[in-house]
C-alpha cells in the first residue's frame, strides 16, 4: 500500500470547465473507442521508452520486454490499462493531463531528428484520447513514473473529471504508468473479460506493442473438478502485435495474404486477387486491396456499407472508409494505413483534405491496374467479370479521367460468338474490325435474344460486321457515356442514319439512293396512312429479312433506358418513331400494290411487327390482332 505525500488540488489549465465537459460527452460518438485511446498512448510511451534507451539502455531498468497489460475487477468495476512505457514525471502529469489537449506524444515528435520522426509509430497526436476514459468512468486514477528516476519520484493523479484533479507524490517499484477507471453504472458491461478482447481485436490488433490480459486458470482433481485455492494467473496476448501490411511483400506468402482476407473481409472463400503497395514522398502510405470472389449481398445497393479499413500508424479508425474508392470499385475490399491523413479531434471522421482525394485517385489506379493484371487470366477474369461487370460498368459515368482504363476492362456478348456470355473485350473486336470500318457497333435489348434477333442486325450479318450486342440494364446509360474507345466512336445501330463507311463501295451506295427516289410515292402513302404515329417513314437498306424497323434519332433516349424510367414511375416526353421499309421484301411490294382501307391496315401492321420486334409494347395489341387475322384470312 502507498503512502500519498505532498498533496494538493489544482485546477484544469483551462478557463472554461464546460470544455471539459464538452470533451467527455460530445467529442467520441462510440463509447467502445476509451480503449482504443488508452492503449495507444500506452503504444506511444513504449515507443518513446524505445527511442530514449537506444541512447541510455539504462532507462529499461532491467525490463526491456515492452508490453501493456489490461486487467479488470468486476465486482469493483474497475478497468486497470498500464505499461511498462516512458512514464511521467511530477511536471509532466501536471502538464500533459492537467493541460486539455496538450499531447506529450506531438511535444515528443518536435524534439526527435527527422529520420527517428520518420520512423517513430507514435499514434496520439491530439492529446484529447486521455479524456475519453470519462466516458465510460465516473473516477480516474493515473499512477507513473519516469523511467530512469528514483522509486520515491512515483506520481499519482486523480480526477473525477468535474473541474478539478489532485497530484500526490507516491513511491512506485515500477517505471511506466498504470490508470484505473472506475466505471460508470451504465458502463459496467466494459469489466468484462469477453468485451475487452474483443475491443483489443477491433482497434488495437495490430499494434506493435504486445497487448496482454490475465488469464485465471485452476487446477483439477482426477474427477475434473476445480481444486479451490490452485488459481494461477498467466498473461496472454490478445493481439496479434504485428500489421501484415506492413511487412515486406517477399516475406509475406500466398496463404497469408488469402488469410488475412478472409478476416478483413469476414469472407470464407479466397480473393481472386490482390495489390500490396507502399508510397514513400510527400504522401506517405500502404495499401492492400483485394478483389473478391464473390460478391456481397448488399452490392447493388450504392448506399450501402462499402470502402477499406482505414488505419492512422496501425490503429484501427474506421471500417468502411469509403473516401479513397469511387462508388464502381466499391466490390473491393482491404485496408490503408497512413499517418498524413486530417481527422478529426476524436479520429472517428476525416476531415475534407486534399490529401484524401490524392491517394483516392492514387488507390483508383491501383485497383484498375490490378483488374487489368486479372485480366491476362480468362478464367479467373470471367469468374470477377460474372460477379462484378455490371457494377464495373457504372465506371465510365463517375470517373471521366480513368474512363479509357475502364473501357479496356469491359467485356460483352457480340455476333462474333452469339453467346449469351459476356467475355470479349472492346480490344478484341478492334482486332476483328472490317477493312475499312471506321466504328464501333452496338445494338441495346432488354434480354440476349431480343438484341441477337434483332432486325438492326440484318446488314451487318450480311457484311461481316461485328456488333455488340449489350443486354443489361445498365448498358444504355453506360454508352450514353462512353463515346468512343482507342480514337473510335461508339454507334448504336438502332439509332439515325446507318452509315457502314468504306465497307459499303461506291455502287451499293449509288443503288441505294435510286431505289430510294423510286420508292418516294410509297413512303409518301405510308407516312399519310400512320399520321402522327411516326416521326418519318423511308426507306432503308440496314434489313435483309425483315420488311420493317423503328429506328429513333440519333441522340433520343433508346427504348430500352425509356421502358426503365417509365418502370421506376419516370413520366417520359412522348417520342414518335422512324420506321424504315425493306423495299426488297414481299409485303412491302405487296404493300405497294394496295389500294384504299387495306393499305392502311397493312401499313399499320408493319409498324406495329417493329416495334414488337424491338422489343416494344403496343399500345393496342387487340387491334393488331384483328388486322393481322384479316390479313391472313383475306
Amino acid at each position: 500500500m502507498t503512502t500519498a505525500t505532498h498533496e494538493e488540488t489544482l485546477g484544469f489549465q483551462t478557463e472554461v470547465k464546460q470544455l471539459l465537459h464538452l470533451m467527455i460527452h460530445s467529442l467520441y460518438s462510440n463509447r467502445e473507442i476509451f480503449l482504443r485511446e488508452l492503449i495507444s498512448n500506452a503504444a506511444d510511451a513504449c515507443d518513446k521508452l524505445r527511442y530514449q534507451a537506444l541512447d541510455n539502455d539504462a532507462l529499461y531498468e532491467g525490463d526491456s520486454e515492452l508490453r501493456i497489460e489490461i486487467d479488470h475487477d468486476a465486482e469493483a468495476g474497475t478497468v486497470t490499462v498500464r505499461d511498462n512505457g516512458i512514464g511521467m514525471s511530477r511536471d509532466e502529469v501536471i502538464e500533459n493531463l492537467g493541460t486539455i489537449a496538450r499531447s506529450g506524444t506531438a511535444e515528443f515528435l518536435k524534439q526527435l531528428s527527422g529520420e527517428q520522426q520518420k520512423d517513430a509509430r507514435l499514434i496520439g497526436q491530439f492529446g484529447v484520447g486521455f479524456y475519453s476514459g470519462f466516458i465510460v468512468a465516473d473516477d480516474i486514477t493515473v499512477r507513473t513514473r519516469k523511467a530512469g528516476s528514483d522509486k520515491a519520484e512515483g506520481v499519482e493523479w486523480h480526477s473525477k473529471g468535474e473541474g478539478e484533479f489532485t497530484v500526490a507524490d507516491i513511491e512506485r517499484e515500477a517505471h511506466g504508468t498504470e490508470i484505473v477507471l472506475h466505471l460508470k453504472e451504465d458502463a459496467r458491461e466494459f469489466a468484462d473479460d469477453f468485451r475487452l478482447k474483443s475491443l483489443v481485436r477491433k482497434y488495437s490488433d495490430h499494434i506493435e506493442v504486445p497487448v496482454r490480459m490475465p488469464q485465471v486458470e485452476k487446477a483439477r482433481d482426477e474427477d475434473g473438478n476445480e481444486i479451490e485455492g490452485s488459481e494461477t494467473t498467466t498473461w496472454e496476448t490478445v493481439n496479434e502485435a504485428t500489421a501484415l501490411w506492413v511487412r515486406p511483400k517477399s516475406e509475406i506468402s500466398d496463404d497469408e495474404y488469402k488469410a488475412f482476407y478472409k478476416h478483413v473481409a469476414h469472407d470464407f472463400s479466397d480473393p481472386l486477387t490482390w495489390s500490396h503497395n507502399k508510397v514513400e514522398g510527400k504522401l506517405e502510405y500502404t495499401s492492400l486491396l483485394y478483389v473478391p470472389g464473390r460478391a456481397p449481398f448488399d452490392l447493388y445497393e450504392r448506399d450501402g456499407a462499402r470502402g477499406v479499413k482505414l488505419y492512422v500508424q496501425r490503429v484501427f479508425i474506421m471500417d468502411d472508409a469509403e473516401q479513397f474508392l469511387p462508388l464502381y470499385l466499391r466490390f473491393i475490399k482491404g485496408v490503408l494505413d497512413t499517418r498524413d491523413l486530417s481527422l478529426n479531434v476524436s479520429r472517428e471522421l476525416l476531415q475534407q483534405d486534399p490529401k484524401v482525394e490524392k491517394i483516392k485517385s492514387a488507390l483508383t489506379k491501383r485497383a484498375l491496374d490490378m483488374l487489368k493484371k486479372l485480366a491476362k487470366d480468362d478464367e479467373a477474369y470471367q469468374t470477377f467479370w460474372n460477379t462484378f461487370g455490371s457494377v464495373l460498368k457504372e465506371g465510365p459515368a463517375e470517373d471521366f479521367a480513368n474512363r479509357e482504363k475502364i473501357a479496356g476492362l469491359l467485356r460483352f456478348s457480340t455476333t462474333h460468338t452469339d453467346s449469351t456470355t459476356q467475355n470479349q473485350s472492346l480490344a478484341d473486336y478492334v482486332s476483328r474490325m472490317k477493312e475499312g470500318q471506321e466504328k464501333l457497333y452496338y445494338i441495346v435489348a432488354d434480354g440476349f435474344n431480343a438484341a441477337k434477333s434483332s432486325p438492326h442486325l440484318e446488314i451487318f450479318r450480311k457484311k461481316g460486321i461485328e456488333v455488340l450486342l449489350l443486354h443489361d440494364r445498365i448498358d444504355e446509360w453506360l454508352m450514353s457515356h462512353l463515346t468512343e474507345f482507342e480514337g473510335r466512336t461508339f454507334v448504336d445501330v438502332a439509332k439515325g442514319e446507318l452509315d457502314l463507311g468504306d465497307v459499303e463501295d461506291e455502287e451499293e451506295k449509288k443503288a441505294q439512293e435510286e431505289t430510294a427516289k423510286a420508292k418516294e410515292e410509297l413512303v409518301k402513302r405510308v407516312k399519310e396512312a400512320l399520321g402522327d404515329e411516326v416521326q418519318e417513314v423511308k426507306v432503308t437498306h440496314r434489313l435483309t429479312d425483315s420488311p420493317a424497323c423503328v429506328v429513333l434519332p440519333e441522340h433520343e433516349m433508346g427504348f430500352q433506358m425509356r421502358r426503365i424510367m417509365e418502370a421506376a414511375g419516370q413520366k417520359m416526353p412522348e417520342v414518335k418513331p422512324i420506321l424504315e421499309l425493306n423495299p426488297e421484301h414481299a409485303l412491302v411490294a405487296r404493300l405497294e400494290g394496295i389500294e384504299g382501307e387495306g393499305f392502311e391496315d397493312l401499313a399499320r401492321i408493319l409498324l406495329d411487327q417493329a416495334i414488337i420486334a424491338e422489343g416494344g409494347h403496343l399500345d393496342d395489341p387487340a387491334a393488331y390482332v384483328k388486322r393481322l387475322n384479316a390479313l391472313l384470312s383475306a
